[in-house]
């Protein structure tokens, strides 16, 4: 890698740390190619990003960005996950762990707050964005459809007291 490839790799990653909600430093010693590809395809479809970066140009790409305190972690064979939303990158990280040991969570950051593992895992247990979303539509179709079975409770009720008057009366 020549010096204008570094250049624009540090420019290239500073500026997705500039519009990312959250950041994931993971190891990744013993993950195959076949299992790194799996891992982005997965990030990918979750709209999250995970690459494998040179720790001293992450450090670089770091500097002047709320992930600033995050440059300890870059020790070893480093990658980052990172996503706009604030869950998806560590959701798909922390499922991949635990079903591959050969990736292992450092600790992260949302915006400024800085996450050990722990921190991690608990972030990757809340819905995403999309499941909220959806769990709000929910919520608001749901008072409309029941506005509407009430509105036609009492014309269904109409139409049985008729029906009952009408039997009735070819009883009789």
């Amino acid at each position: 890698m020549d010096r204008n490839q570094k250049k624009q790799l540090v420019e290239q990653l500073h500026g997705a740390f500039a519009e990312t909600g959250l950041v994931v430093v993971t190891h990744y010693m013993g993950l195959t190619v076949a299992e790194m590809t799996d891992l982005r395809r997965k990030m990918s479809a979750a709209g999250a990003s995970f690459k494998v970066t040179k720790n001293r140009l992450t450090r670089l790409a770091l500097k002047d960005t709320a992930y600033d305190t995050l440059s300890d972690l870059f020790k070893g064979p480093t990658a980052i996950a990172y996503s706009k939303d604030p869950v998806a990158a560590a959701k798909i990280a922390v499922e991949y762990a635990k079903a591959n040991e050969k990736l292992k969570i450092l600790g992260g950051a949302l915006g400024t707050k800085v996450l050990g593992v722990e921190g991690v895992k608990a972030l990757a247990a809340l819905p995403s964005l999309d499941e909220l979303r959806a769990k709000i539509v929910g919520m608001v179709q749901t008072p409309a459809t029941r506005i509407a079975g009430v509105l036609q409770a009492p014309a269904g009720q109409l139409a049985r007291v008729l029906k009952a008057k009408a039997d009735q009366g070819a009883a009789a």
